[in-house]
């Protein structure tokens, strides 16, 4: 028999409405335990794993809210809960929203409307199964996710391509971790923009004692240091025509040779290539090596934005809230303004603007579920199909949005603008173009 789709746990003291719910619960294949008291609800809850609650207000022994505050001051990591209530008064719905509550309901209860809620709470909260790389829930993502184990076994050269932010990085640590479940193996990751050509050329093979200046001791390049695993080198459009034909050169020998050395070094390493630009045209126009963009394009990734797969960001929003958690012990979960606000982002900065979205908003909001209002301030993103009058067209939109968040993280970092590109994952030179192409000029103030 498969796993239940959801662990439920209902506290609920009222015989007939509790029964309705539990058999309608085992009938959508949910796993739900019923629960009649507070109290045993609370040492439930307290050493099991659920990923919803449904909670009633009125309960025999305690009622609901301090049932949810008790939980809170344990410390335990608790799933969204949603009360319910035949008594509800806005003060009351209001209060437990800001203590954290996911969603609070008046009885007679919509039940078509209540599953609906709590599947998707579960898509969001229930864990991953063991040994899975999940990657979104999206079919692009997942299309991938199923080419991982081929690619893992078969390939040793990978292209990733895609926008800035889309998670180019995480797909190859995916691939990595398919190919060395274990992690005995090493990946190790390279920004090419970051860099410039000669301090890129150490970094990847590496230099010997007085080569240059500074040089003191024999250093290991990232060739070497990824021997036996998995080299990632991002923004590979970004290498100079000289660095292009020493990694050719490398690929074609599985060779390296260290700065100011002669004895030539074996390396056996997967490579796994990214750009979020166009390497066909810049062959077309001369400015990437035709002979490596084939070496390079063995196997080719193309990972959508994220407004193209919708799908993924409120799934991607809890782990990331996840994430926090784990770091900050602060949990928070998102209000529905803040889940549909989301939703009508339509996010040019992918999913590393999404991760800064939420990281600010747990820093400057107050406890208790994030709004829309804690996400997006008084400017609240409009559904596209709303911008016709605004834009001419959808690329004049995500140019307007490219701008809002270049601008916004450029201020967050005081127009410092090595720090902003670390951010935003491109060189300085690819931010100063995009700065002069939208009309962003340098520190206004």
């Amino acid at each position: 028999m498969s796993d239940p789709v959801c662990r439920v746990c209902l506290v609920e003291d009222d015989e007939i409405m509790g029964e309705a719910l539990a058999d309608r619960f085992a009938l959508e294949d949910f796993a739900c335990e019923w629960f009649k008291t507070g109290k045993s609800a609370l040492q439930a809850i307290g050493r099991k794993h659920y990923d919803v609650v449904i909670c009633d207000i009125q309960l025999p022994d305690i009622n609901g809210e301090d049932l949810f505050v008790q939980l809170q001051e344990s410390g335990a990591k608790l799933p969204p809960f949603i009360f319910a209530t035949g008594y509800g008064t806005v003060d009351r719905a209001v209060r437990l929203l800001k203590l954290g509550a996911h969603d609070y309901l008046t009885k007679p209860l919509d039940i078509h409307a209540l599953l609906e809620t709590v599947r998707g709470l579960c898509k969001q909260t229930r864990p991953a199964a063991a040994g899975v790389n999940t990657l979104g829930v999206s079919p692009a993502m997942r299309n991938i996710e199923a080419m991982l184990p081929r690619l893992a076994k078969n390939a040793g050269s990978v292209l990733i391509t895609g926008e800035s932010g889309v998670g180019k990085e995480q797909v190859a640590r995916a691939l990595h971790k398919v190919a060395d479940p274990e992690g005995r193996l090493p990946f190790v990751a390279v920004n090419c923009g970051a860099l410039t050509e000669t301090l890129l050329e150490a970094e990847l093979f590496g230099y010997v004692k007085g080569a240059f200046t500074g040089a003191a001791r024999d250093k290991k390049g990232v060739f070497e240091l990824a021997d036996g695993g998995t080299l990632f080198l991002d923004e590979i459009a970004e290498m100079s025509p000289t660095m292009q034909v020493k990694l050719l050169r490398v690929i074609q020998e599985r060779k390296i040779v260290r700065v100011g050395g002669e004895t030539p070094i074996s390396v056996s390493i997967r490579l796994i290539c990214a750009t979020h630009q166009d390497l066909k045209k810049m062959v077309e126009q001369g400015r990437f090596r035709e002979d490596l963009y084939y070496r390079i394009h063995v196997i080719h990734l193309f990972i959508p934005p994220l407004r193209e797969r919708r799908e993924d960001i409120l799934w991607l929003a809890t782990r990331l809230l996840e994430a926090w958690a784990k770091e900050t012990s602060d949990r928070r979960t998102l209000h529905r303004s803040a889940e549909k606000a989301l939703l009508d982002y339509l996010w040019p900065g992918n999913i590393r603007e999404l991760k800064h979205c939420l990281e600010r908003a747990c820093i400057l909001s107050r406890q208790g579920p994030l709004t829309a209002q804690d996400l997006f301030g008084e400017t609240q993103p409009v559904p596209v199909e709303e911008h016709g009058h605004e834009f001419a067209s959808l690329n004049d939109y995500l140019h307007a949005c490219e701008r809002q968040y270049i601008e916004g993280m450029l201020r967050t970092n005081n127009w410092r603008i090595a720090e902003t590109a670390a951010e935003l994952g491109i060189s300085r030179k690819n931010l100063w173009e995009k700065m002069k192409k939208l009309q962003i000029h340098d520190n206004p103030a």
